[in-house]
């Protein structure tokens, strides 16, 4: 069972590392993107354990499905993961993402 909860985490880390500059997406979408799309809870957990990774994981790009900072408890401090998007040029109000479907990312629509 560990090595499937790894697996799993290791594939949304690789998703999240796709989401463009700029762009947010949802942990449902990227359930759904996986293949399980009932386990958007399970991202997550995967997106609560991405700061240990070694390779850097842009936790801060992935929001509930309306927008809110939902996973923004996680990170160093309570303002990072806004300040980290605003670094972006994506507007926050209220811990919700500001044209969130302007700039919501779909991984399903990945090209290769």
């Amino acid at each position: 069972m560990e090595t499937k909860t790894t697996d799993f985490f290791d594939s949304v880390y690789q998703v999240v590392r796709l989401i463009p500059k700029g762009r947010v997406t949802s942990y449902g979408a990227i359930a759904k993107y996986l293949g399980a799309a009932k386990s958007s809870r399970m991202v997550g957990w995967a997106m609560n354990n991405s700061h240990n990774q070694p390779v850097y994981v842009p936790a801060h790009r992935v929001v509930n499905r309306i927008g809110v900072l939902t996973g923004k408890h996680f990170f160093a401090t309570e303002i990072e993961m806004e300040d980290l998007l605003m670094q972006e040029n994506i507007e926050v109000k209220n811990n919700k993402v500001v044209n969130f479907t302007q700039l919501f990312w779909d991984p399903i629509c990945l090209e290769f």
